[in-house]
């Protein structure tokens, strides 16, 4: 009786296990609308790490991206394909793209699919910045990339020769361009659509396993980036942190005119901090770096020399020129855009070179306040000066002392001030000149 009460009891144990391991069993969403840059890398490999644990049924990835940086590119690749759940990528809404570095990861999934009215390709890697290279390091560069599609199109069973040739010719593809040509493995109109396509095949994953996906009915669970993940990737944007920078630089600029405002100095190395912060993680070009300082030397120089907006177009231009080449991305979504660049340095310039004005205008002017306000101002003698006595200046009686003497009631100049004794001189009346005899 006691082995069969034991019996019963496991028997209701492995089956709570069993029913309590079936209800969290899910799927988990992760939405990749951006770039790829490093917070996508580790948004993803977060997802998949949580997923792991979980031991979730797998993966789904929407994703719509132009493309990004090579190295957030093969670190999401290598979290795919050493995944312990299996990932499926799709491509949606319809509209969507994957382009570029997008095409090596929907190619590394293990179900790659895509939305109606959706592309891929376009996976030719392209030198930083857009500029020319020379024939060895560009066939370097194009042969690694078609290595690393060849890899992945391989172990996952699909067109390596059409795959490749995204990487060698550029070559993009529709949905049903890339579906007929086994790019992929199905077009879904929606995830449940996709799903329901997909209820009971079998799919070969990157270690060789065999597995069966049944994902029909399954409770999907969405995965949103933390604070700081949203905060980074906005911080990522090449335009905010250009804005950041410059909008730094201008704020330091005016405490540095008004020393002990605070609120300037302080706001100008929070905003200097955060952009230098996300300038680290992108591919930075140092020199662009060199071409903002020189403009806002050329702001400088504008004020002092009064070169009639000369140097301040100057200034314009470089601060221009060092926004659009401060980020040496692969492409344009990556890059600083000229409207951003033109908004910036303009309004910055014009802002710059005018507080300059007015600070050296406000350092050339007359001191009005205070004793030496008194220098260069008239008053009246209110007795003798020999050389020591009194004069009447702004309605106040001061001391004074003359080289000369000076007459009770003359009026006089106050040419120094030593403490609270004013050094003053006569002022001389100087007559009008005498009209010229008219000749005949």
């Amino acid at each position: 009786m006691k082995m069969a009460a034991v019996a019963r009891i496991l028997s209701w144990l492995v089956v709570l296990c069993l029913l309590s391991i079936g209800s969290y069993a899910q799927v988990l969403k992760v939405v990749l609308d951006n770039t790829i840059q490093p917070v996508t890398a580790e948004y993803l490999s977060r997802a998949m790490e949580k997923a792991a644990r979980n031991n979730d049924q797998a993966v789904l990835i929407e994703m719509n991206t132009p493309g990004g940086l090579v190295d957030s590119t093969r670190e999401i690749i290598e979290k795919i394909t050493t995944s312990k759940v299996p990932v499926v990528i799709y491509v949606a809404p319809s509209g969507s793209r994957a382009g570029s570095a997008g095409f090596f990861i929907l190619e590394s999934a293990d179900v790659a699919a895509m939305a109606p009215g959706t592309n891929a390709g376009a996976s030719h890697p392209v030198v930083l910045g857009g500029g020319k290279i020379d024939n060895v390091m560009k066939e370097k560069m194009e042969n690694d990339a078609a290595a690393l599609m060849r890899s992945v199109a391989a172990h996952r069973g699909r067109n390596v020769e059409v795959a490749e040739s995204t990487v060698r010719a550029s070559k993009s593809f529709t949905d049903q361009e890339a579906l007929s040509q086994h790019l992929i493995d199905y077009i879904a109109t929606n995830q449940e659509n996709l799903f329901a396509q997909m209820e009971g095949k079998s799919l070969k994953r990157f270690d060789g396993q065999t597995v069966t996906l049944n994902l029909v009915g399954q409770k999907v669970v969405p995965f949103g980036m933390t604070l700081k993940e949203q905060i980074l990737s906005y911080l990522l944007d090449p335009n905010v942190a250009f804005i950041l920078l410059a909008i730094g630089a201008l704020a330091l600029y005016a405490e540095f005119n008004h020393p002990g405002a605070v609120v300037p100095g302080t706001v100008g190395v929070v905003f200097i901090l955060l952009a230098v912060f996300a300038l680290n993680l992108l591919p930075t070009r140092f020199a662009a770096l060199g071409l903002i300082l020189g403009a806002f030397a050329l702001f400088a120089a504008e004020a002092k020399f009064a070169t009639h907006g000369v140097l301040t177009v100057g200034g314009i231009v470089l601060l221009t020129l060092g926004g659009l080449l401060l980020v040496d991305a692969p492409i344009p979504e990556m890059r600083v855009h000229l409207v951003t660049a033109l908004s910036v340095s303009i309004p910055l310039g014009l802002i710059t070179a005018f507080l300059m004005s007015v600070a050296l205008r406000a350092r050339r002017n007359k001191v009005v306040t205070g004793a030496q306000g008194l220098i260069g101002e008239m008053g009246t003698a209110q007795t003798t000066l020999a050389p020591q006595g009194k004069v009447f200046i702004h309605g106040e009686l001061w001391d004074a002392m003359s080289k000369v003497e000076i007459s009770a009631g003359s009026s006089v100049i106050v040419r120094q001030v030593d403490g609270l004794t004013l050094q003053v001189e006569a002022v001389t009346a100087t007559r009008p000149p005498s009209p010229a005899h008219a000749v005949l």
